[in-house]
């Protein structure tokens, strides 16, 4: 054989590889009328329609075949009297396999490999996906909705210009971050509602920071003072709510401003384990059995909030350009400080977006970014004092202070 025939041989291995793959799961459903080896001739199929289009630069071939593959398996379950299901999910699978085959043959090898992972792990998680349908209410379907309303009909129609003073305004950029914001409030609001109340006090702690950790705060020091007993529940919640905060603004930062994270990772992380090491010092893994209440968090796609949010964060970012203009850091950090109390995602992204447009360095990012949450957990240890007690006061103030100084320590540590 020719060198250029066998250099195009990995592709039909790929192709065959993927094939196997997605067969491997339809194997274990005794009703496909397709399986393992069905599926893996289907991905050689598919990368030798896309071969003969290729050459003859005829597409007509590789839709052919896609149409002959798909009319092959609704023969299949046609022709079998006692299906009792039409098996479509098996028609769909055949007929990805063969469009991930022939995008194999088109160099794009590592899409095809990741989209066959997704396919099969849908097609394998079926009784579990059910399940979380199962326990969506109509509130969370329309939460969902919301948020495809907010990222593919408001977000394309907005100009991507600046304006406003120092050009700090961007519409599009400002929609973006209250797309990114609301989908990982919406994240952290279905994983709650779905697993939440089954896996107890340490999931909803985690994912109530996620969607909001100051509502979750006042939630639970709500809860403990009407349950003294359930003291050691509210601690663990209330805490790594605080620690997940952490976690929230490192994901935003790898997407709105990727170049800072080697300056705001090691400080942030560095908070995130102090606090970590303050709360198993602590024993506040240690909870008792008890009924775990879900924060009624409001919906974090509505477009109110969203609204609300946008024009907070365009407020923050005008005031942040203007007062580091006039006035140099200082002013940013008074920023950091006043809005940090209630908010730290705004102050947070404004001051990446100034990193981005030059007008920061990132160990002054960091800095503010340190007084926001400072502030910010000020501001939670007083609705605990006041919500909660004292004693549930004296049992989150050491871990949340410890995040503080692990903050701190970490922020002197790279200046």
């Amino acid at each position: 054989m020719h060198g250029t025939e066998l250099e195009r041989l990995p592709a039909f291995a790929a192709s065959l590889a993927i094939g196997l793959l997605i067969g491997l799961e339809r194997e274990r459903h005794p009703g496909a009328k397709a399986g393992l080896r069905t599926f893996a001739l289907v991905g050689l199929f598919g990368a030798g329609a896309a071969l003969l289009s290729e050459k003859t630069g005829s597409p007509a071939i590789l839709i052919a075949g896609l149409l002959l593959v798909g009319a092959m398996i609704i023969a299949a379950y046609a022709r079998d009297e006692e299906q009792h299901e039409p098996g479509t999910t098996t028609v769909v699978a055949v007929v990805i396999c063969y469009v991930l085959a022939a995008m194999v043959w088109f160099d794009f090898e590592s899409l095809a490999a990741m989209l066959a992972i997704v396919t099969t792990s849908l097609l394998y998680f079926k009784a579990e996906l059910r399940g979380i349908t199962e326990k969506l209410e109509r509130r969370d379907l329309i939460s969902i909705l919301q948020f495809a309303i907010l990222t593919f009909i408001v977000l394309p129609i907005l100009p991507n210009r600046d304006y406003g003073p120092y050009g700090a305004l961007n519409p599009y950029q400002i929609w973006t971050i209250v797309v990114l914001i609301s989908g990982v409030s919406l994240a952290g609001y279905i994983a709650m509602r779905v697993v939440g109340l089954r896996y107890g006090a340490p999931l909803l702690g985690v994912f109530g920071g996620l969607v909001s950790s100051t509502a979750t705060t006042l939630v639970y020091a709500r809860h403990e003072r009407e349950h003294e007993s359930m003291r050691g529940m509210a601690v663990t919640v209330i805490v790594l709510a605080n620690l997940m905060l952490l976690v929230r603004l490192a994901i935003l930062t790898a997407f709105v401003s990727p170049a800072s994270l080697p300056t705001l990772l090691p400080v942030l992380g560095g908070g995130l384990l102090l606090g970590l090491a303050g709360l198993a010092y602590g024993n506040a893994w240690r909870v008792p059995d008890g009924v775990s209440p879900t924060p009624d968090i409001k919906n974090p796609t509505e477009i109110r909030t969203a609204l609300t949010f946008a024009a907070a964060y365009a407020v923050v970012l005008l005031l942040s350009a203007w007062l580091s203009d006039i006035a140099g850091t200082a002013g940013l950090y008074a920023v950091a400080l006043v809005s940090g109390l209630t908010d730290v995602d705004a102050i947070t992204l404004s001051s990446l977006r100034l990193f981005n447009m030059g007008n920061l360095s990132d160990v002054q990012v960091a800095i503010a970014v340190v007084l926001a949450i400072i502030a910010n957990t000020v501001f939670k240890l007083g609705l605990v004092l006041v919500v909660g007690g004292r004693p549930l006061f004296g049992r989150c103030a050491g871990t949340m202070a410890a995040v503080v100084v692990g903050l701190v320590v970490a922020l002197v540590l790279i200046k």
